[in-house]
């Protein structure tokens, strides 16, 4: 799911070779924390946040087919 959330942000950014991606276990669920470029976060977040909606969407959909919990962090 990593490799899902990374490949998604660096088609995105303008800089591709600086998103990060990193995996936390939460307490009841699997955190993804996806870092980018500071002049980047506002592609990765989309006017009302409709691209970060919709990467957790998408993120959502895939960890409900291995019956994992899993949250998008987008770290500034």
């Amino acid at each position: 799911m990593e490799a899902m959330v990374a490949e998604i942000a660096r088609c995105l950014v303008a800089h591709p070779e600086q998103v990060e991606v990193e995996r936390l276990q939460g307490d009841s669920r699997l955190v993804i924390a996806l870092q980018v470029a500071e002049e980047d976060v506002g592609q990765v977040i989309g006017r009302g946040g409709r691209v970060a909606t919709a990467l957790r969407t998408v993120l959502r959909a895939a960890a409900s087919e291995r019956g994992q919990r899993v949250a998008l962090d987008i770290v500034d």
